[in-house]
């Protein structure tokens, strides 16, 4: 099976952006109150110019309906840009005119890069390309994620490949991000930066 190539971040970074983090990633399962927390977090950040990267592509009613129940909680002080694949192009585009924003979510990007019939390497470049486009960002970047990890094996290869896509996606991106946040039951628990890290 195709392993990501984690690169660790230098330490350096994390101290120095530890009072002032650049990206957090806000992880949890379903219904653990993981868009809220980040939501909430983005709207304290100062500034009008709030971005909402949205890369879900509603395909039924049902879906539709949490898209707008989604944007009534956000408000009319954000501006929705929808983007299922490219994330690191728009947000390259708004890197130097956004106060803060917010991704949501990594979980669904990773099922429209499945969609899109790109292979493990390809995902793995995708994610390598949204990583680079952090270091060109001024404002805060908030990425919210699914653990899916947690549940029973999947019986089909399609759900054991998005799995372990998600599970190795969720690495990188903490690896990558300035700080975690673990979401659990509606709680938020910082997990990075922590205690000391135990390398594998």
């Amino acid at each position: 099976m195709y392993r990501f190539q984690r690169e660790l971040k230098p330490k350096e970074r994390t101290d120095i952006l530890e009072n002032n983090p650049i990206v957090t990633l806000v992880i949890g399962g379903c219904r653990s109150g993981k868009s809220r927390y980040a939501l909430n977090a983005a709207n304290a950040v100062p500034g009008p110019r709030r971005l909402f990267l949205a890369t879900s592509v509603p395909r039924d009613r049902e879906m539709t309906q949490r898209v707008q129940a989604h944007q009534a909680e956000r408000g009319c002080d954000w501006e929705t840009v929808e983007e299922p694949v490219n994330i690191h192009e728009k947000l390259l585009a708004h890197a130097d005119t956004a106060d803060v924003i917010l991704v949501d979510c990594l979980t669904l990007w990773i099922s429209n890069m499945m969609g899109a019939d790109m292979d493990d390497p390809a995902i793995e470049n995708r994610l390598k390309q949204t990583a680079q486009v952090f270091s060109r960002l001024q404002c805060p970047v908030f990425l919210v994620s699914n653990e899916v990890g947690y549940g029973i094996v999947p019986e089909n290869a399609l759900a054991r490949r998005f799995r372990d896509l998600a599970g190795h996606v969720n690495q990188f991106m903490a690896d990558t991000a300035d700080r975690v946040v673990l979401t659990v039951a509606g709680q938020a628990l910082q997990i990075k930066p922590g205690g000391n890290r135990i390398s594998p």
